[in-house]
């Protein structure tokens, strides 16, 4: 009995926690090349494992606040066409990602999406909405450090500050708003009419107004004005004294991922071979390589493993953030919105993963050609 429960275990942790063992699985194999030392305690970076916790747990006071269903509920009730609603569902994700990361802006708003479509009688509209929710979700949430957790690696990583960041992300958070809304144009301007028999209430307001404070704390954190340690405690302290249920909603498998890829790209960097051909390749084009890496294992380890092959900053963080378009694989939040997708009843998922291909490509060739653009302007890279 004991060996079935544990088997079971095992294959829920495998299946819903794949990057978790992948990235476990190359540490593993990498620690075979390099035995387990002293350097070892040199690879954790501990800053960024401390703020992605308090960011985590701020985002998680705030879902429990209801504040993000309260605010989709206005915004969608005051839509009379589909055009509109369209538009208001996309750009919810792209903008909320901004604050509470991409995966939790599709948690979110996704399921919220194909239960006001299905009210409404537009399941036709679905898949589409979906997708572009999705790609929203991961160009708004790289306009921040907060808004993906790579970006918050890179901050620290390299000690970057508030303007070094946004003078570098703006011009690609602009297009890709330009390029949301000319999407929403093929939408029909067909009337439709959003009703919620019941608004969301706000629950805890004075919970909202302490979670409030501390994401303020979490950003000068980020930006070097306040000691992570300080944050932390703080942090910590509140959750103890006012909402201890919030340390079950913190995802705790991310920031084991984050430690196991600590643990392999550190023992890379002592590889020589393998040093060499990620530092020639980064070298010669870093933000290509950035984008083909989070291909293949998504953008948030692609940073964590090139960041110890390059002090190219801006290669970087603009690489694995535009990587995050492409396949499903390249931002992991994708998966999440494709889950929700298919477990509608007309789901079709050759249709909707040839769509989600096409427009992600698309943005994908658009963003990385502007990127050219400004790296020859000077402007950039």
């Amino acid at each position: 009995m004991r060996w079935i429960l544990m088997k079971s275990f095992l294959y829920k942790i495998l299946r819903e926690e794949t990057v978790f063992c992948i990235s476990l699985l190359f540490a593993l194999l990498s620690m075979l090349a390099v035995k387990p030392d002293a350097e070892y305690a040199g690879y954790i970076d501990l800053r960024t494992l401390c703020l992605l916790f308090c960011l985590m747990a701020v985002t998680a006071g705030f879902q429990k606040c209801g504040i993000f269903r309260i605010l989709a509920e206005k915004l969608l009730g005051a839509q009379n066409h589909m055009r509109g609603l369209a538009l208001a569902l996309v750009l919810l994700p792209f903008f909320c990602s901004m604050v509470i990361t991409n995966d939790v802006a599709l948690l979110t708003f996704v399921p919220f999406t194909i239960l006001v479509l299905h009210i409404i009688k537009q399941d036709r509209h679905t898949a589409p909405i979906i997708v572009l929710q999705t790609i929203a979700a991961n160009l708004g949430s790289m306009a921040t450090p907060p808004g993906n957790p790579q970006n918050l690696f890179l901050c620290s990583r390299y000690g970057l500050g508030m303007g070094e960041f946004f003078l570098t992300m703006l011009p690609f958070t602009a297009i890709s708003l330009i390029l949301l809304l000319f999407c929403i144009r093929f939408v029909r301007q067909e009337p439709v009419r959003v009703y919620f028999k019941e608004s969301s209430p706000l629950e805890h307001p004075r919970l909202l107004a302490v979670f409030t404070i501390l994401f303020l704390l979490c950003l000068l954190t980020i930006f070097h004005v306040l000691p992570y340690p300080a944050l932390t405690l703080c942090v910590m302290v509140c959750l103890l004294l006012l909402s201890r249920d919030i340390f079950g909603n913190v995802d705790y498998f991310l920031l084991a991922t984050f430690i196991c890829f600590f643990v392999f790209s550190g023992n890379l960097g002592r590889m020589e071979t393998i040093r060499s051909f990620l530092s020639a390749c980064m070298t010669k084009n870093g933000m290509l390589t950035s984008v083909l890496s989070s291909q293949i294992i998504s953008n948030v380890p692609a940073a964590v493993l090139l960041s110890s092959f390059t002090e190219n900053w801006k290669a970087l963080l603009v690489g694995t953030n535009l990587g995050g378009l492409g396949t499903p694989i390249a931002s992991l939040a994708s998966l999440i919105s494709m889950k929700f997708y298919l477990k509608t009843e007309e789901a079709d998922f050759r249709s909707y993963l040839l769509l989600f291909l096409a427009l992600n490509a698309g943005g994908l060739v658009i963003l990385l050609t502007a990127a050219y653009i400004l790296s020859a302007a000077g402007l950039l890279i």
